[in-house]
């Protein structure tokens, strides 16, 4: 399940690009200005990133110029409705990867994304190892000390998001964010219930998700037996 940044300030096209994305099985965090894409970028190692020309903090030159001498490697995919040849020299000048003109059809960014995809390492991580905990991010399965694990899919989604975060506190707002989509109606013990099955299906021996109260929640680099 590769997981795109999508970073993109027309809140009804982010919303329409999201939907059409995960309806082709990608991961998706939306973005909606520079700033907070470059603090996404530095918690997660996204397989590409498609950057806005045109937000509202800063230009997309200067967040692509940004993510590049930090050390991401992802693909970067531009959307501009800026036509012009400088444009798209100073874009590839930076490190953009690929530019997609606006207006576009979903499915032609669906094919430009799996060209970018295709090419090798697109995706810099796909396994990872929380102390027993071993997760193949590329095939969707984990394992603890050597028994594979079986979860449902938001189940995944949230151990994903704190596994790649290890040692940081999510908050519970942004779990519920990226465990459900934009147009359902979410329970307040949501996330909470989702927590205590992920802690009984992962056991005493593997890592220990704490709770944060009133900051949300942190995976552990050591058993939840050793708590």
């Amino acid at each position: 399940m590769a997981r795109i940044l999508l970073v993109e300030d027309d809140e009804a096209l982010a919303r329409g690009l999201t939907a059409a994305l995960r309806g082709e099985g990608y991961s998706v965090d939306p973005a909606p200005d520079g700033e907070t894409a470059l603090e996404m970028a530095r918690d997660e190692p996204y397989a590409v990133i498609t950057l806005d020309v045109n937000l509202p903090d800063m230009s997309g030159f200067d967040v692509l110029k940004s993510l590049r001498s930090s050390g991401c490697r992802a693909p970067i995919l531009m959307l501009t409705a800026r036509d012009s040849l400088e444009d798209r020299v100073k874009g590839l000048d930076l490190g953009a990867d690929d530019y997609l003109l606006k207006p576009f059809e979903p499915a032609e960014l669906g094919a430009r994304l799996r060209a970018l995809l295709r090419r090798p390492a697109s995706d810099p991580s796909p396994l990872i190892r929380v102390g027993n905990l071993e997760i193949d991010r590329s095939r969707c399965v984990i394992w603890v000390s050597g028994e594979q694990i079986d979860l449902r899919r938001r189940e995944w989604v949230l151990l994903e998001r704190l596994v790649v975060r290890v040692g940081k506190v999510v908050s519970k707002d942004r779990l519920a964010a990226e465990v459900f989509g934009f147009d359902e109606a979410v329970a307040p013990n949501a996330i909470e219930v989702y927590i205590a099955r992920l802690r009984r299906k992962l056991g005493p021996q593997g890592p220990a998700i704490r709770t944060m109260r009133g900051l949300g929640y942190v995976m552990e680099n050591t058993p939840a037996a050793g708590t």
